[in-house]
């Protein structure tokens, strides 16, 4: 069975996009940590981060900076945080999470509530920077 983001690559599902390439999307999480918070997934469906092919995993970490550049340029915030748990969802991804302090990483935390129009708002802003 394919896995949830196999099935927003294939729009069976939809999502706020905010970047894609032939071989990765980007997307705001559903479930986020702080508004801007956006998961990097290679259209491939590959369980493990570190059984990707070394060339896929360089392109997936420049592909992961020009989206954080892109976040940070609409999101205020000290950095961008880079978190690969790989547990929750058996297909490789980044999140990427606009931080001020090292609480903003902490996956326990309360998540934040972000209303349809701030998701849509947001992944418009974030792709138009993405594509600037």
């Amino acid at each position: 069975m394919a896995s949830i983001f196999t099935r927003i690559i294939n729009g069976e599902i939809p999502c706020y996009k905010v970047a894609e390439n032939e071989d990765f999307i980007a997307f705001l999480d559903i479930n986020p940590l702080r508004e801007g918070h956006t998961l990097v997934v290679p259209k491939e469906e590959v369980d493990y981060i570190f059984d990707l092919e070394d060339n896929q995993l360089e392109r997936m970490i420049v592909f992961s900076k020009k989206v954080a550049k892109a976040i940070e340029s609409i999101i205020p915030c000290s950095r961008i945080g880079v978190s690969v748990i790989g547990l929750e969802v058996p297909h490789t991804h980044v999140h990427l999470i606009p931080l001020d302090e090292l609480e903003d990483m902490n996956f326990s935390r309360n998540r934040a509530i972000i209303s349809r129009e701030k998701y849509e708002e947001l992944a418009q802003k974030i792709s138009d920077s993405f594509l600037s």
